[in-house]
């Protein structure tokens, strides 16, 4: 049984040592748009994967799911929630999150954009509506 646990802010997943982009600064070489959705992407919150342990479990609610993922290793996790696509834990790879283009932010997972994983039975990424809420869990025996 999973119980719901605190949201994950930006912040708090990101270890400034680590991940020195705490600070963003635009791109000239990079379009408004793209500027913008990642100052957005700060603001609104979200999550690198690698600033957590193995075995944190995730509740990823979008605009038309909620995915349940716990995490594994180098940014797979076993992912559920989706009628067709996991009904059932299925050991993913977590790429990250979208804005819905082709530009993927690596490891992340973050409100107002689409996550994206490789499913091992599909031989194109999965890409999920929109993230409205992501929060960790505590896994309750």
């Amino acid at each position: 049984m999973v119980r719901s646990g605190r949201n994950i802010s930006y912040h708090q997943a990101i270890d400034s040592a680590t991940h020195p982009c705490h600070t963003f600064k635009p791109g000239s070489n990079l379009s408004d748009q793209l500027n913008c959705n990642i100052v957005r992407c700060e603001i609104e919150g979200g999550v690198y994967l690698e600033a957590l342990p193995a075995d944190t479990v995730l509740e990823i609610r979008t605009r038309h799911h909620c995915y349940t993922a716990v995490l594994s290793r180098g940014g797979e996790a076993f992912i559920s929630g989706h009628p067709k696509y996991c009904p059932y834990p299925v050991l993913v790879a977590i790429e990250g999150s979208t804005w819905g283009g082709s530009m993927v932010k690596l490891r992340f997972v973050g409100r107002g954009m689409h996550l994206e994983f490789r499913h091992p039975d599909y031989s194109t990424p999965i890409t999920t509506s929109m993230i409205q809420e992501v929060r960790e869990c505590q896994n309750v025996q």
